[in-house]
């Protein structure tokens, strides 16, 4: 911290370059952060140019009470909160919806392919599909429950500096995340196939078996240190396995993200969020 106190006094001083290289240094986690919110690209782009900008704006009542990555995440989460308020949250079958539109859909499946065959970023990883889950039934629920256990489980805020970008109380974040955390456990133990027999989704082996037809499924599934632990681990472990993977994955810059988000393109699209694709 000693080492930023100069270039962040520049910044409070009205050093716009200064701020655009402190800004610079969490911005990843900021963009990737939002992206879970929105999982829109053009509207993360939006809001990370909108947070700097009223991050820059407002530096002068920065008070150092909290790091300035918090302070900013705050700012962040209240753009996403007033984007997102009048949004519904999604149904916790939206990866089923989504992949019945893309089998009633050639156009769809033809896109996907076209990702798949001549993006940089078009690769197909088991991995990737299941941070894209993880992103998807986040989104079922509240808000609040959310952002409490993005900043948390994958971002590793502290509760304390959570109850400052929320502006709540500890024991209120701590409530959110145990209700949060219960709720994903349920719906991964009822509907990942990966982790429990009576699972009704195969969508992440299903598509690797399509993207990568030569692959051993089998084997592919077995590198998941997920897959090997389903057996003996308790649910909680298995979300906790989870989650880290999810923590060494950006769905906007890994090998496949340009896939992914073509897929997550098309589950707006089939559940009624966006009209376009």
């Amino acid at each position: 911290m000693n080492s930023l106190e100069p270039i962040l006094k520049q910044a409070l001083n009205g050093d716009i370059v200064a701020f655009q290289q402190l800004f610079a240094q969490f911005q990843p986690h900021l963009k990737s952060y939002l992206y879970r919110l929105l999982v829109d690209r053009n509207d993360t782009d939006d809001l990370t140019h909108d947070t700097f900008v009223r991050a820059f704006d407002k530096l002068g009542t920065f008070a150092g009470g909290s790091s300035l990555k918090t302070w900013v995440f705050q700012i962040a989460t209240n753009l996403a909160y007033d984007f997102l308020r009048t949004r519904p949250r999604w149904r916790t079958d939206a990866q089923d919806v989504s992949k019945a539109y893309s089998m009633a859909n050639l156009y769809t499946r033809d896109a996907f392919f076209a990702v798949h065959a001549h993006s940089p970023q078009g690769d197909y990883d088991i991995r990737e599909h299941i941070d894209f889950c993880f992103t998807c039934t986040g989104k079922t629920l509240p808000i609040e429950h959310q952002v409490a256990l993005l900043l948390k489980d994958v971002y590793g805020f502290s509760v304390v500096e959570i109850s400052q970008i929320l502006d709540r109380t500890e024991s209120f974040v701590k409530h959110l995340l145990r209700d949060a955390r219960q709720t994903m456990i349920g719906i991964f133990a009822d509907r990942c196939a990966l982790v429990s027999k009576t699972g009704t989704c195969h969508q992440c082996s299903e598509l690797n078996g399509v993207f990568n037809p030569k692959q051993n499924k089998q084997v592919e599934l077995m590198k998941l240190a997920l897959v090997r632990a389903s057996e003996d681990a308790s649910q909680s472990e298995l979300y906790e396995l989870r989650a880290a993977l999810v923590q060494h994955i950006d769905p906007l810059t890994s090998g496949g993200a340009d896939l992914q988000d073509a897929i997550m393109r098309c589950t707006r699209k089939a559940i009624g969020e966006t009209n376009t694709f």
